[in-house]
């Protein structure tokens, strides 16, 4: 499982999760394109747009693999914002390669995209976790 080193590993503050720490034993969870009612509460929203500063701000545009990404987190964008960068897709894979689909992304998280968005603090003492 590749870990994403600097990325945020929650929102701070909650107990939003970005990152996992470790492969999990019984193998990945599963990707699923849930879905985001108007009445989410605002720290959810608020999750899913500081998730999405961070897939933009680490991967631009770029695909990327999974590896240590959250899938409930991933699992909020998916189908939407992020989609599969490869066919096939296995959506219960650490290596499944991802990608931003920006129009969609910016149509959903404008204040990310703004000129005027402040920057994504990516944390470099994360290297401390397992391996």
């Amino acid at each position: 499982m590749q870990k994403h080193r600097g990325f945020p590993g929650r929102l701070t503050g909650t107990d939003h999760q970005f990152v996992i720490r470790r492969a999990s034993k019984d193998g990945p969870t599963k990707i699923i394109r849930r879905e985001r009612y108007r009445d989410r509460k605002n720290i959810d929203r608020a999750a899913d747009e500081a998730f999405m500063a961070a897939l933009w701000a680490h991967f631009g545009e770029e695909p990327f693999e999974r590896g240590n990404l959250d899938a409930g987190r991933l699992s909020w964008l998916f189908g939407r914002e992020v989609v599969p960068a490869e066919d096939p897709f296995d959506p219960q894979s650490y290596d499944a390669l991802l990608r931003i689909d920006a129009a969609k992304a910016e149509a959903a998280f404008p204040a990310v995209f703004a000129a005027d968005a402040p920057p994504v603090a990516f944390d470099e003492d994360d290297d401390d976790w397992d391996e």
